[in-house]
């Protein structure tokens, strides 16, 4: 079926590759039947019409209210028919297994096998890759930035891999817009110099105002590695061509009275132009307005 197979071979039929991984696990090997040749599939037909008569018959106008009631009937049918005497035999499949098949088998993996989406991506000048359904980042060896890389994610893993050699492993983490990071994957570790480094984006900044620098030095500060936080510096200083200097400088004079230090600040002020206020935006106090439904301090003295 092409679920399982990708492509038909006489010789050698490309797999599935998620169907492949599983076999894998387990130590399983899969041979695909011919095309055209019903014969090879007949002991795996043969199988699916003995448990269609011996499990799904006798249980067909059963009713059954969860899952579990239903699995428990299931089991009971198929512990059944395995201790049925094959035809024209003196012994059951169950006394088959336990005589000969059980010591040919080999132990079962510690782990259950998770199923595996992949997803395509080139690695980030930051030495990280973006999981695009979970908008998370990951960390890959700085040797790798700006290759294009695969990613299998699992429920509880992520891979990375390139030219089918697996490069780095990480939890898998849900968190949008946070980062996973090895720091023997960072770049900084091996003295190594990237295009982008935190003296070229303050020298950026600084160039703009000193407000800049000292919003984009708070960033850098709070990150465990510098890597992190290029692509939300890069974001900040990219406003300086889309609205100007002056509406960017001001935004972070806002956002550092606010002190809260990252992008999605400085875009919230600027798409909202929070930052063309007329008013005085850091004074420390605000005068009173008059009004008739407001008091003022003579009422409470």
């Amino acid at each position: 079926m092409k679920a399982a197979v990708t492509k038909t071979s006489r010789y050698e039929p490309t797999l599935n590759e998620t169907f492949a991984d599983f076999a894998d696990h387990y130590g399983t090997t899969v041979l695909p039947a011919r095309a055209f040749h019903p014969r090879d599939k007949a002991l795996v037909e043969g199988a699916v019409k003995i448990m269609y008569t011996r499990i799904y018959a006798p249980l067909r106008k059963m009713v059954f209210h969860s899952l579990k009631e239903l699995n428990e009937a299931i089991h009971r049918e198929l512990e059944a028919h395995n201790n049925r005497l094959l035809q024209g035999r003196n012994y059951s499949r169950r006394q088959q297994f336990e005589e000969v098949e059980r010591d040919a088998l080999a132990p079962l993996p510690v782990l259950r096998y998770e199923l595996k989406k992949q997803f395509y991506v080139t690695v980030m000048k930051n030495g990280h890759v973006c999981l695009g359904p979970d908008k998370h980042y990951y960390s890959v060896p700085y040797r790798f930035i700006g290759k294009k890389v695969k990613l299998l994610y699992s429920s509880s893993l992520v891979e990375v891999y390139y030219n089918y050699e697996r490069i780095a492993l990480h939890s898998r983490s849900k968190g949008p817009h946070h980062y996973t990071t090895d720091k023997e994957h960072m770049a900084t570790t091996h003295q190594f110099v990237t295009e982008w480094t935190p003296e070229r984006f303050l020298i950026w900044a600084a160039s703009i105002h000193e407000d800049v620098r000292l919003y984009i030095q708070h960033i850098f500060d709070r990150k465990q590695h510098a890597e992190q936080a290029y692509k939300s510096c890069l974001g900040i200083l990219s406003f300086a061509r889309k609205v100007g200097d002056d509406r960017l400088i001001t935004a972070c004079k806002r956002g550092l009275n606010y002190g809260i230090y990252n992008y999605k600040t400085i875009q919230m002020i600027l798409e909202r132009n929070m930052d063309q206020c007329h008013d005085s935006l850091f004074a420390d106090e605000l005068p009173m307005p008059d009004h008739d439904n407001i008091r003022g301090e003579e009422y409470y003295q």
